[in-house]
């Protein structure tokens, strides 16, 4: 049987849950768009083809994250599960973890002295850390370093 004090434990689980991830999500979107700000001089494309003007270095560029749910989405997501429907409380967690590694390759493409990069490919795990699951998204692509020569 269910005591009161395990229904108050459960609601401030979650409640704490709530307010600690609501905290932290937004401290870490403030961070993004900060740092999307500064590298938004350097693109990254989708594109196959790289540029042609002038000879360029080429060179693999990737940036990994793993971003943790919190109690409260997953508690949610799993009440979403029941009935069915878009699990929104996730969509916002991959879009920063996508934000995030994006803005990780260019960093490194940026300290590479890269131009552009092209070729950018996604790719993400779930992965399942007791009860609260955790993303991992992976952006790769191909920096795009400007030579001296000039053709």
């Amino acid at each position: 049987m269910i005591g009161l004090s395990q229904i108050v434990f459960f609601v401030l689980l979650l409640l704490s849950g709530f307010v600690i991830g609501s905290v932290a999500e937004r401290r870490h979107r403030k961070s993004i768009i900060k740092r999307e700000l500064q590298f938004n001089a350097l693109p990254a494309i989708a594109s196959r083809r790289p540029a042609e003007d002038r000879p360029y270095a080429q060179m693999l560029v990737t940036g990994s994250v793993v971003i943790g749910s919190d109690y409260f989405k997953t508690f949610l997501s799993g009440l979403i599960n029941l009935f069915g429907g878009r699990v929104t409380p996730y969509e916002s967690l991959i879009d920063r973890a996508r934000r995030e590694a994006t803005l990780r390759m260019k960093e490194q493409a940026s300290q590479l002295n890269a131009s552009y990069v092209f070729n950018v490919k996604f790719e993400t795990m779930r992965i399942a850390a007791g009860r609260v699951p955790a993303l991992e998204v992976l952006a790769y692509g191909t920096a795009l370093v400007a030579t001296d020569q000039h053709a």
